[in-house]
């Protein structure tokens, strides 16, 4: 009989598996393959609260694989390039003739994907990848010029209008093949593991990631537009650590919706329109890593952005980093971030522009310590995210546009719950002093006074970035003359 691997990736799950669904369809034994890559992990910035639960979701996995007779088989390779030989070796030990995998746009993971397919090549095995996590894949929603779209509102509007023909399908799970006398050998998972603090907040398991997918549908998707940026509320799915380990999919997610909105991705349900143009969201940050990879190489999508006087100042960073800025909202985000390993997605806005935009320090200081600290952290998103706040991105927020933290907080955090849970020693003041203590308020308390100046910080970035316009105007005028 014939063999086929599936080599896993972030990808961690059984459900809506397209790789696995196709691999287990044809006539052959299947066996599964993980590659772990600690040195890689650390590389790319996982935090300790990511690298846990997909290490926790790889024993989890293993279960549920053995329910479909499908051996997982883990081994450390330290890096991503130690995968192309281990994947060759295991391939020739089962005798394997096809591996399948999913696609990953990251440029270091794009890359040994063609490697491990080179190898493979050179024993006559082939590689089979297929897209999952997108419900489009990358180049299918495209301007009619056939460029990729760089606004998030032309982008919706064509994906929404093409996701029937283009979307793929949701993947049943397969039935469970006849025994192999293949055992799995997850050995090398443990000892990495034993490293790793507990996050009871999020535990391992698709069952679990469904269970929450199931109560976020049923009990707060209709109020998620008017509570989701309410960051005391619990009005949010929190479903993004799922997403980013692959436990969840993005297509499983909108079939959730759907089913809410009588089988259409709109349907004038604010509530879930809303949440569907989040899930949107995520794809759009996908489709621009594959068409543009340099973003996760640590480049502005514009590049004239570099230009700017971007600050490394140390200390104001981290101040920033520890919620010492003076700005409670700001602060009490951060601390919740460093405490809990997860930030509300507004906070997320408020505290990337002030880095950016008030303290003026380079975005991808902040990019990199939320990959850090999130449990959550994605390149495509985090990037995408960071880039837009900073405005050095596609679809940008425009450099002149600049919340205000204190009008943020006043806005969605009124009576200052969420201040007083992760800034205790402001607990004592009243709401309306909460959001911007008095000097006085602030020595009684024992918080500090503000690092940065609201209305200059404001000014001098407009100014830098007027300056930049205007630079690159008379240098466009100079081309055309």
């Amino acid at each position: 009989m014939n063999t086929h691997l599936i080599w896993y990736r972030s990808d961690l799950r059984v459900h809506d598996h397209p790789a696995l669904k196709t691999a287990m369809h044809e006539d052959a034994r299947v066996i599964a393959v993980y590659c772990l890559t600690p040195q890689q992990w650390q590389r790319h910035c996982w935090s300790k609260a990511r690298l846990s639960l997909a290490l926790r979701q790889v024993q989890q996995l293993n279960e549920a694989l053995a329910a479909l007779n499908v051996p997982l088989i883990v081994v450390n390779t330290d890096s991503l390039s130690g995968i192309p030989d281990a994947l060759s070796e295991l391939a020739q030990r089962f005798e394997a003739s096809k591996v399948f995998t999913h696609v990953e746009y990251e440029w270091n993971e794009a890359h040994c994907a063609q490697q491990v397919e080179k190898k493979l090549a050179q024993k006559d095995i082939s590689l089979h990848s297929l897209h999952d996590q997108c419900a489009i894949a990358p180049g299918k929603v495209r301007t009619q010029q056939g460029d990729m779209y760089k606004v998030f509102s032309a982008f919706k509007r064509e994906y929404v209008k093409c996701f029937r023909g283009h979307s793929r399908d949701l993947g049943a799970t397969p039935e469970p093949q006849s025994s192999i006398e293949v055992t799995s050998d997850l050995d090398a998972v443990q000892p990495l593991l034993d490293d790793l603090p507990e996050f009871d907040d999020w535990p391992a398991g698709e069952e679990v990631a469904h269970a929450r997918l199931n109560d976020f549908i049923d009990e707060r998707i209709t109020r998620y537009k008017d509570e989701r940026d309410f960051p005391d509320r619990d009005a949010t799915s929190q479903l993004s650590p799922y997403l980013a380990a692959g436990i969840l999919t993005t297509r499983q997610c909108l079939h959730a919706a759907m089913n809410v909105n009588e089988g259409e991705l709109e349907s004038g349900r604010k509530g879930v329109d809303t949440w569907v143009s989040e899930l949107i969201w995520r794809d759009f940050y996908r489709h621009l890593l594959s068409s543009y990879p340099d973003v996760s190489r640590h480049r502005a999508f514009k590049p004239e952005t570099d230009r700017l006087p971007w600050k490394h100042d140390e200390a104001l960073f981290a101040a920033w980093c520890e919620g010492r800025t003076g700005y409670p909202i700001v602060d009490a985000a951060m601390r919740q971030l460093c405490e809990t390993s997860w930030m509300h997605n507004r906070l997320r806005m408020v505290t990337a522009m002030f880095l950016t935009k008030h303290l003026f320090i380079d975005w991808r200081w902040g990019e990199q310590f939320f990959m850090q600290h999130l449990v959550d952290g994605d390149l495509a998103s985090n990037n995408g995210g960071w880039q837009w706040s900073a405005s050095t991105g596609v679809d940008a927020v425009p450099y002149f546009r600049i919340f205000n933290p204190v009008r943020q907080s006043e806005r969605f955090d009124p009576d200052g719950a969420f201040i007083r849970k992760f800034v205790p020693e402001l607990s004592e003041l009243k709401p309306k002093a909460i959001h911007w203590p008095s000097e006085e308020e602030r020595q009684r308390c024992g918080y500090p006074a503000p690092i940065v100046d609201h209305k200059q910080a404001v000014a001098q970035t407009k100014q830098w970035f007027k300056e930049l316009n205007d630079e690159r105007a008379t240098q466009d005028e100079r081309e055309t003359a």
